[in-house]
């Protein structure tokens, strides 16, 4: 077996730790996994949201619009909640706005739920719980970007105090 002289480490040993030494710090790969994971999910929650949900809301297309109408919502109601559903597809993937942005769409579909339960007789009151589940899953291990959002708001406002 070869040594290193100067470690008096076996040389392949000391090769390999001099390869990982200089490397940036690198994170596990069952974290960065998740981390990707995680992300996956929330880009797809975002084209639900922005193209299935809010799309049709819109532009005013007749399955949203039959709909609010059967509700006495109308199109007030119907392109208020395509707003609200686009603006959190948008904030879903704005890192600073992620577990804001989950919260606010997992409570629009606490709405939904009830609207599907009370309007609807259950008729698909299933589908927002199952889109709460993944949201409420992003609201919960993204709240870390709060603390940074609640500095940019108050930093905001400080200096709008001092203008």
């Amino acid at each position: 077996m070869q040594r290193d002289s100067s470690t008096n480490r076996p040389a392949q040993e000391t090769a390999m730790s001099d390869t990982t030494a200089s490397t940036a710090p690198t994170v596990p790969a069952r974290g960065r996994g998740l981390r990707v994971a995680l992300r996956a999910v929330q880009v797809l929650l975002a084209l639900f949201f922005a193209l299935a949900s809010a799309l049709p809301k819109l532009i005013g297309h007749s399955s949203a619009a039959d709909t609010f109408a059967e509700m006495g919502w109308g199109d007030v109601g119907m392109y208020a909640i395509g707003v609200l559903e686009l603006a959190g597809a948008v904030a879903l993937v704005v890192p600073v706005l992620q577990s804001v942005a989950a919260t606010a769409l997992s409570a629009l579909m606490v709405g939904a739920f009830v609207v599907q339960l009370t309007y609807f007789d259950g008729a698909n009151a299933v589908t927002p719980l199952v889109l709460m589940v993944p949201l409420l899953v992003i609201a919960r291990l993204r709240r870390g970007h709060n603390q940074e959002l609640r500095r940019l708001v108050r930093d905001r406002i400080g200096a709008a105090d001092r203008a």
